[in-house]
């Protein structure tokens, strides 16, 4: 994963995820040549994660498998 301070930046497009909502928790991607961004659309100047597109994959999968454990 690499971090990028400024989403806007980027230049790409960017698509909300069908599990967010119009209100909160609003979650982002967009697709990187060899990668995949993700921002919170909120803070669209805000900082972006990228990830290799195995590394997200294996993130969305434990997320949709409730397989994330929260840390406190």
């Amino acid at each position: 994963m690499t971090f990028r301070p400024n989403a806007a930046a980027l230049g790409v497009t960017w698509t909300k995820s069908t599990k967010s909502n119009q209100s909160t928790n609003c979650v982002e991607a967009a697709s990187l040549p060899g990668q995949v961004a993700v921002r919170d659309s909120k803070n669209p100047t805000g900082p972006a994660h990228v990830y290799s597109p195995s590394a997200f994959a294996e993130f969305t999968a434990a997320v949709g498998n409730n397989a994330l454990v929260a840390v406190n």
